[in-house]
């Protein structure tokens, strides 16, 4: 799939382990499996083939964050992002990171 970020602190994170934003600054193990979803996402052929990973816990959300599709980092983090059907891939666009004990305020 291609991957497209919508805020430059998330390419950072993927590209460089870390963000020159202090507000969206995290500890190295969750980078690093941050890192790891990213290149889950950039390797899966297809959507449904999230589905057969269990490990990544996707699930289509819904409510105020209808439109958009979520992975787990880890029990407490999760990346959402939407997804864009192209004619060759599907475009996925990392929207966010998500702390899951705050998610629900």
């Amino acid at each position: 799939m291609i991957v497209t970020y919508a805020e430059e602190y998330l390419r950072q994170l993927y590209e460089d382990g870390k963000c020159s934003d202090k507000k969206h600054r995290y500890q190295p193990d969750i980078v690093r499996r941050y890192q790891k979803a990213i290149r889950f996402l950039i390797a899966a052929p297809s959507i449904e083939t999230l589905w057969q990973i269990k490990s990544l816990n996707y699930e289509v959300l819904i409510g105020d964050k209808a439109g958009r599709s979520s992975i787990r980092v880890n029990n407490q983090y999760r990346v959402e992002f939407t997804i864009s059907i192209n004619k060759e891939k599907p475009i996925l666009t990392i929207c966010n990171v998500v702390e899951l004990s705050n998610h629900y305020k």
